[in-house]
């Protein structure tokens, strides 16, 4: 049985999974309920449909896929005392390669997400992104130069 904190890890990991794959479907899922916004903006995108066009409409996919593996680390879960409501803060990677670019980081940063436990699946419910390292994004991002 999967205890509550790495089943918030496995959360946090099934995100970068699915954009890898480019499972628009299951981002939105996983944001159904959640607020997503950059860090020091003040814009906030809300919900499945919201989050899913965010992705089709700013990742350059190839066949299918942005051509990247997300690596997230230095993940830490701490659960209110509730047992109900919980924060991840968590390191991501971006590594991206495409035939005219080598393999390369292209974005290093961190997620901050707020979680709540209904019905005993635990959902984001608010993630900010701090975009701490960019590098060439060109074929990650569309209209990136």
């Amino acid at each position: 049985m999967t205890d509550d904190v790495q089943a918030i890890k496995n959360l946090v990991y099934s995100y970068a999974e699915l954009l890898d794959t480019g499972d628009l479907d299951g981002i939105g899922a996983i944001f159904e309920r959640a607020g997503v916004r950059m860090s020091g903006s003040d814009y906030e995108i809300r919900g499945s449909d919201a989050m899913r066009s965010l992705i089709a409409d700013t990742v350059q996919l190839y066949d299918g896929i942005p051509r990247t593996k997300h690596v997230i680390t230095n993940v830490i879960v701490e659960i209110d005392a509730d047992g109900c409501t919980a924060t991840a803060r968590s390191y991501y990677t971006a590594l991206q390669e495409h035939p005219d670019l080598p393999l390369q980081a292209i974005l290093a940063g961190r997620w901050h997400d707020r979680l709540e436990k209904r019905d005993g699946q635990w959902l984001i419910i608010d993630r900010v992104i701090f975009n701490d390292l960019t590098g060439n994004v060109s074929r990650h991002l569309k209209g990136a130069q």
